[in-house]
């Protein structure tokens, strides 16, 4: 029996995780990739539990990295990480290039793989957080939340910018502070994956040239 390759996916988030395991994961199962996946744990307390979610420093992301690696069983290792928001201290922050936001996006995931070392280790930053993807469902987050306006009011957000990857990542400006101020009763972690189950991958892929990069990545990366 061939064994399928593993695709591991480090996740930001719960709202990452959910988007993995209901999308992403089935996405890649139709190409015989197994998929699996868990949260970046920010913090251990003495005694206590790990806390989950969101980014803690590079130096708490790296050796976790390191211990998924230690697992001969993952094929490939990738994360599911905001752009926005990204600390400070992960490798090629500080040196980012003037240019697009692709090419500042590529030079950090770049500077993260050579910073790790091992080619298994192929990370992903989402341009410039999973609610770029959450944009382009501005009909099912209308409906969702039953503003018709709302619809249109994303459509010009996106087309303004020149693509919802390009949606910029500014403190009151990101997509999901765009998004809040127009729908301030959006729940990340359970309106985010509804829509963009409804966009679904393939339309994401033609809207985002980041993510469909991404996707393309790892599918060469694993054919068999």
């Amino acid at each position: 029996m061939i064994k399928m390759p593993r695709l591991h996916i480090l996740c930001e988030g719960q709202t990452e995780e959910t988007v993995v395991r209901e999308i992403i994961a089935p996405y890649f199962a139709v190409g015989d990739i197994h998929v699996t996946w868990s949260i970046h744990k920010t913090k251990r307390p003495a005694g206590g539990c790990a806390y989950k979610g969101g980014l803690g420093t590079w130096g708490r992301l790296l050796p976790e990295i390191r211990l998924l690696l230690r697992d001969s069983s993952i094929t490939l290792l990738t994360t599911l990480f905001d752009y926005y928001g990204l600390p400070g201290d992960v490798p090629g922050m500080a040196t980012r290039p003037h240019g697009t936001p692709y090419d500042r996006v590529a030079h950090v995931e770049r500077s993260m793989a050579e910073a790790v070392g091992d080619r298994r280790f192929a990370p992903h930053l989402v341009l410039h957080e999973i609610e770029t993807w959450v944009l382009l469902g501005h009909d099912a987050l209308a409906e969702l939340t039953g503003d018709d306006g709302l619809a249109e009011a994303m459509r010009l957000i996106v087309s303004t910018a020149h693509g919802a990857e390009l949606v910029n990542d500014g403190i009151t400006t990101a997509p999901s502070k765009r998004i809040l101020n127009l729908c301030p009763r959006y729940r990340k972690t359970s309106d985010g994956p509804l829509v963009i189950s409804e966009v679904g991958i393939d339309d994401i892929r033609k809207a985002c040239p980041h993510a469909d990069g991404w996707f393309t990545m790892v599918q060469a990366a694993l054919a068999r």
